[in-house]
Order: structure tokens, then C-alpha cells, then sequence
């Protein structure tokens, strides 16, 4: 079993190299210091083998050079040095970019918890590889440089300060791709209950199943709190190690403020059990919006608040939870978090607001993956709902009034609302939100490794 695992496991991760031909964050996989030109990439012929060396070859410089450091992995960085311990390698970012040259990108931290993304260039065989180039890309989810390819194809660092909207991860309009959403199940050694999203279409986007290709037997079922579709497996131990696989074909329609109805409006005042009534959060939201005449005032004071105290961190525990009283008192975590926060100020004050997860689709490239999930808001004033994003605001402030009041079209959503509700249930009560699996075996929760890849439809792009 241990082996055939292990084999699934190269397919998975072979998929991730192949198919996303992208470097961190979006940069392509021909992208190099000396801008390696595509023709010269041999990406498409890397084996899971070449994979694993590019992984243990940067695991092994970042050991050595720890060693050499005093027990940190040191940078210099803006006329300092970082003292930075590993958080993980970015396993879907591995690529072989040229013969003999490879890229990997991984997440370090510092004692004082900031967050670093560090891109490494290496070169030579499995076992010999040698880095070349060290470089910052990004701190607490900021990047320092987006890439931008030339005319003449090849692709280089742009100064993010000089990069267009499109380079900053936004696209006008209306955009359309086929979107893979895969997993892989760990070793099963009871009876288990996988819960996954069915994406549905909505005012804003047209989504066709293509294909659902999954283990076990399949019940779909209805969320009742707010109407999702999911998709509930019942497996055994012989689906160890399978692949889960939906794909779609998607048609998506930028997102501006909307018409809403009012009486529905309201029961997005009510709390929830990762966004409660909360004292502390209600006496910050009330000194944010004093002096505030107007609903859509009060809302951007909310945003900006949320912006100034926040920031983007992965980083030790409680984060990623969408704990609106955890980003309360700790100003950091992730866009489940950003949001959190933002929609517990609304509440408290009044305004309604809730919470949708999907995925954000590169706008730089037309093919590849993304980076995991990712979730916005809406908030209710003047009889219409406005769409949020404070997490990418925050990382690109110049983008800071069009995330105020839009989601751009290359977004793709799988269900919105906390605490669904569905039957049967899982142990642990009603579903937090629902992006990744949400896997059970004998009633405890079970991580599932999973891989989100598009291809545009360039056509409609053009078009």
C-alpha cells in the first residue's frame, strides 16, 4: 500500500509540474535569471524523480547553510541580515526551467513572526545541485516584483510599482477556463466521509461540469443554511491513495456592487461560530466609523481599518480559520481571517456581510495552477451588495479602491456562507466554509493534499 501511495503521489505532484509551467506566485517556468527563453525548457519532460532531487537538493542547501548559520538560514536583505527558519517548500512550484537548471520556491520566518517568500535558483544533477541566486520575493504575501513576458517571449522581473492591474492578479470584463479541481486521499484505515464543493452557476458566473471522476459512493447533497451543492463520498480502506477529480468548464463575469434584497440581507447580521458578537470587536468598530453619515462610509472605514491592522502572515497556530476574534487580537493570518474580521466589524455595526471561497485565477498566464483557495466578502448598503477583497488590497495598495467595490472576472467560486449545513453531517457539526475536502475517518478530520489547475479559454480572452 506504502507504494502504490507513493506512486500516486509522484502522478499528483508530476501533474503540478507539467501542467502549471508557473513559477511562485505566477511567474512562468521559463522565467530565469538569464531569461531562459521557452524553446529551451524541458519542463514537460521532468520526471517525478527530477521533482523529488530539485526538492531534496534546495531542503539540502537550506540544511547546510543553517548549519553554517548558527541554527537560522540567513539573507541579506534591504541592508540587514534575516535570521529565517523553514516553514515549508513550495511543492507545486518545483520546476526544471533548462538542462541542469531548476527553480524551487520556499516560505521561511523570522523569530519576530514576519513572513518570507524566497525564490532560489539551482543548477547541476540529482544529487550535485548547487544554488545560484537567492532572492526576496515577498514579505507577509507583498511581492517585491510581479514577471511580465517580452515580445519576444521571454519573461522578466517588473518592479511591482510599474506593473499593470492585469500583472497585479486583475482582469476586466469576462473570463473563461476549464478549471481542474483534484485530490489525493491519505491512507483510509476506517470508514470514511469525504465532503467536497460542487461549484454551481450563479449571476456571475456559468459553470458546466465536464467530468466527476471520484472513489467511493457519491450523494449529492444541499447545503441548507445557504444552498450550496456538495458532494459527500462514502469511502472504505481500499480508497487509499485515489484521486478525486471534478472538472469544469467556466464562464465568469466581473463583479461589481449589485442589486439585493433587504429581508435577505438581514440574516447576514446574524453571528456565526468563527464570527461572533464579540465586545471588543464591536468598541473597535464603533470608534472606525464614528462620524460616518452613510452605510457605504462606515463600510470603507471598516475596509481601511482592517487594511491598516492587518497583516498577511501564515504563520504559527489559529490562523486560516476565518476566527474573526483570533485576527482581532492577533492582526495577522490569511484572506479567511482578513475577511473574518471585516464581516464582524460590519455586523456589529449594522451592516450586513458575508463571505464566499473559491479560487483566484492567474491573470498573467493562461494556464497552470493557482495558489490554493482563496476567499472575498460583500457587505449590504444602499440596497445593493458591494464586493470586497481586503487580503489582495493589502497586498497591493495601489489596487486598494478597485477592491473596494469589485472582484475582478478571473475568479472562480465554489461556495459561499459559513457553517453550512448539510445531512448527513460531519462529527465535528457544521462545515467552518468549504473549499479544500473536508475528510472524516471514523469521525476525525483527515488532511487531503490538494491541486487546483486551469486552462484559459484564450478565444473568449481575445474576444
Amino acid at each position: 500500500m506504502q507504494h502504490a501511495l507513493g506512486r500516486i503521489g509522484a502522478l499528483l505532484l508530476t501533474t503540478s509540474v507539467v501542467l502549471a509551467l508557473c513559477l511562485c506566485n505566477g511567474a512562468p517556468a521559463y522565467a530565469s535569471k538569464d531569461d531562459t527563453k521557452p524553446g529551451e525548457s524541458t519542463t514537460a519532460e521532468a520526471s517525478p524523480i527530477v521533482t523529488g532531487d530539485i526538492k531534496a537538493g534546495i531542503e539540502k542547501h537550506i540544511a547546510e547553510q543553517v548549519a553554517l548559520g548558527d541554527g537560522y538560514f540567513k539573507v541579506d536583505f534591504e541592508g540587514r541580515e534575516l535570521q529565517l527558519d523553514l516553514v515549508r517548500v513550495h511543492i507545486e512550484y518545483l520546476a526544471t526551467l533548462a538542462p541542469q537548471r531548476h527553480f524551487a520556491c520556499v516560505d521561511m520566518a523570522s523569530a519576530d513572526g514576519e513572513f518570507y517568500d524566497i525564490d532560489f535558483y539551482l543548477e547541476g544533477d540529482p544529487g550535485a545541485m548547487t544554488v545560484t541566486e537567492t532572492t526576496v520575493h515577498k514579505l507577509n504575501g507583498r511581492p517585491y516584483y510581479v514577471w511580465k513576458q517580452t515580445d519576444d517571449e521571454r519573461w522578466v522581473r517588473t518592479p511591482v510599482a510599474d506593473a499593470s492591474d492585469a500583472l497585479l492578479g486583475v482582469l476586466n470584463g469576462t473570463d473563461a477556463f476549464e478549471f481542474t479541481y483534484r485530490a489525493m486521499l491519505p491512507e483510509i484505515d476506517g470508514d470514511a466521509r469525504c465532503w467536497l464543493p460542487l461549484a454551481d452557476t450563479d449571476a456571475f458566473q456559468t459553470v458546466t461540469v465536464k467530468s466527476i471522476n471520484v472513489p467511493g459512493a457519491q450523494t449529492t447533497l444541499t447545503d441548507r443554511a445557504h444552498g450550496n451543492r456538495v458532494l459527500m463520498l462514502d469511502l472504505t480502506p481500499e480508497d487509499s491513495g485515489r484521486i478525486l477529480e471534478i472538472v469544469y468548464d467556466v464562464v465568469r463575469q466581473e463583479k461589481n456592487a449589485y442589486a439585493g434584497d433587504p429581508e435577505e440581507a438581514e440574516q447576514y447580521l446574524q453571528p456565526e461560530r468563527m464570527v461572533p458578537s464579540d465586545p471588543t470587536i464591536r468598541a473597535l468598530a464603533e470608534q472606525a466609523v464614528e462620524g460616518r453619515t452613510s452605510d457605504l462610509m462606515r463600510a470603507r472605514a471598516l475596509y481601511d481599518h482592517v487594511m491598516e491592522q492587518m497583516q498577511y502572515k501564515k504563520f504559527g497556530e489559529g490562523w486560516g480559520k476565518g476566527d474573526a476574534v483570533f485576527a482581532c487580537s492577533s492582526l495577522y493570518g490569511n484572506c479567511t481571517d482578513y475577511h473574518a474580521y471585516f464581516i464582524g466589524l460590519a455586523r456589529s455595526v449594522g451592516i450586513p456581510a458575508r463571505f464566499a471561497i473559491g479560487a483566484s485565477i492567474p491573470s498573467s498566464r493562461n494556464n497552470g495552477g493557482t495558489e490554493g483557495y482563496h476567499c472575498w466578502a460583500e457587505f449590504y448598503a444602499e440596497g445593493k451588495w458591494w464586493p470586497v477583497d481586503i487580503s489582495e488590497a493589502d497586498k497591493f495598495s495601489a489596487l486598494s479602491m478597485y477592491y473596494f467595490g469589485h472582484h475582478p472576472a478571473n475568479r472562480f467560486e465554489f461556495s459561499h456562507g459559513r457553517d453550512l449545513v448539510v445531512e448527513p453531517a460531519p462529527a465535528s457539526g457544521p462545515i467552518n466554509f468549504l473549499a479544500y475536502p473536508l475528510l472524516e475517518v471514523d469521525g476525525k478530520a483527515q488532511l487531503v493534499k490538494s491541486l487546483f489547475l486551469f486552462t484559459r479559454k484564450v478565444e473568449a480572452d481575445e474576444g
